[in-house]
């Protein structure tokens, strides 16, 4: 490993996901989505997914980028000098049939589950993609693209599957012999990190706020739930939510409607469904969200760039505001939300956690020391938008159903909802959590009752 290329040092948010990487914190983010070629593809996939991924690896360095020291307060980034194709990406012929409809897709629910709850070991890729295929028709597939927090945000992994796709497109003059499994790594530098090109700046008084509450103060809300207190090992589980194209189309046009946004309706019908299942004294819980930093970044950084830019937020929601008329959904609460959001973004980078994160020293010992504490927030959600390039020209490749997932996070939420529509119409929720951060019975009868809310909220 020393003799490796050193690229640049790690920045204070890429460190907060190299140091909970060791610790078993969280392991890894995906963004899946089911790929259809066209008749003109006659080559073994095998072939054309590693000409795609030799294209990838040549435009995005962090592909061939890992973090060493990952467990020291001096972590780096070098660079592998090849990557074997044959290590981060591998094929499996599926058991069942593609699913149709508003079905989840049971196969990859399974291997995303493990894949949640296991991280990446040196020398070998901080990335790994997985490809499905059925036996009656290769040229339909579904690729799964499995990558660790520090090498990119969710739209990064929407990022991955938008130049995989153009990738895929300019390989179909591929000569057979002509693809290769050992891949050369780029000579071009990493993308900067956050800090080096924002100043994320902070206010005074933010900052005499949050040292009263870290030093003086910090009332805990007695009716706040956020599930058990944070614990080790992290596995796993995992559930799939598709909601159907013609709801999803209907939900966002009720959205438009009431002046609010899917995030802003999500958010509320995620409490909604909390608060059904917990009990009476249960009065509050707390939303923590992500919020993508690149509109702010101008130039360097585009929605196709891979590596984490991103910046938090928050929100609390009443059991009295949300529930007040169990018959109705409460626009009001989702438009209040979608304010919070704006109100984040208009402040462009300034006064976020993330901005406080260039003050941490040691991230080893500040995350070691949660541990058997309470959580802060009761659920996050991450919304990367959608996953729909130009899908009218019949002689392209296409993207279907697609689902954005991550591994719960041991010192963050006890529920994690991640959202991405895909070319198929439909919205599909990846909803994790922790094994043991609530009952079993508690956490799917919640799921259970968003897919109602949603589904009622639309009409």
């Amino acid at each position: 490993m020393d003799k490796l290329e050193r690229l640049r040092p790690a920045g204070p948010l890429e460190k907060y996901s190299t140091a909970r990487h060791p610790l078993g914190l969280y392991f890894n983010v995906a963004v899946s989505a089911t790929y259809k070629l066209p008749d003109t593809f006659t080559l073994p996939l095998k072939d054309y997914v590693y000409k795609a991924c030799e294209t990838l690896i040549g435009q995005h360095p962090i592909l061939s980028a890992i973090p060493v020291g990952e467990d020291t307060v001096d972590t780096w980034w070098v660079r592998l000098p090849e990557i074997d194709l044959s290590d981060p990406v591998s094929f499996r012929q599926r058991t069942r049939n593609f699913p149709d409809g508003d079905e989840p897709d049971v196969e990859l629910c399974e291997l995303l589950q493990t894949q949640h709850s296991t991280g990446f070991t040196a020398p070998l890729p901080y990335w790994r993609l997985f490809i499905f295929t059925e036996d009656a028709n290769e040229r339909r597939f579904t690729a799964a693209y499995v990558f660790h927090h520090a090498t990119g945000d969710g739209m990064s992994g929407k990022a991955f599957h938008e130049t995989f796709l153009e990738a895929l497109h300019a390989a179909v003059s591929l000569t057979p012999g002509e693809a290769k499994q050992i891949i050369p790594s780029p000579k071009t530098p990493l993308l900067p990190n956050l800090e080096a090109i924002h100043p994320l700046p902070l206010s005074f008084p933010f900052l005499a706020n949050v040292f009263f509450k870290l030093k003086v103060w910090s009332p805990r809300d007695p009716g706040l739930w956020t599930g058990a207190k944070m614990f080790l090992p992290l596995n796993t589980h995992l559930r799939q939510v598709v909601i159907p194209a013609a709801v999803s189309s209907a939900l966002r046009n009720k959205c438009r409607q009431q002046n609010t946004t899917i995030t802003g309706a999500l958010q509320t019908a995620i409490a909604r469904a909390l608060f059904a299942h917990l009990p009476d004294q249960c009065t509050k819980v707390q939303l923590t969200g992500a919020i993508s930093s690149r509109r702010w970044l101008k130039g360097q950084i585009t929605d196709q760039s891979m590596g984490v830019w991103v910046v938090e937020y928050g929100d609390s929601y009443g059991r009295k505001q949300v529930t007040r008329d169990p018959a109705t959904f409460p626009w009001d609460e989702a438009r209040r939300s979608r304010a919070t959001v704006e109100r984040v973004l208009s402040r462009e980078g300034k006064n976020t956690g993330v901005g406080l994160l260039k003050y941490v020293g040691n991230f080893i010992d500040l995350l070691k020391n949660k541990i058997g504490k309470d959580r802060g927030d009761s659920f996050e959600v991450s919304n990367i938008g959608v996953l729909k390039p130009d899908q009218t020209d019949p002689s392209r490749p296409l993207i279907g159903r697609v689902m954005f997932s991550q591994s719960p996070n041991v010192s963050g939420a006890a529920l994690v909802v991640s959202s991405l529509s895909g070319g198929d119409g439909c919205l599909s929720l990846g909803i994790t959590w922790q094994k043991g951060v609530a009952e079993q019975e508690l956490m799917n009868a919640v799921v259970d009752t968003l897919v109602r809310e949603l589904h009622g909220a639309a009409q």
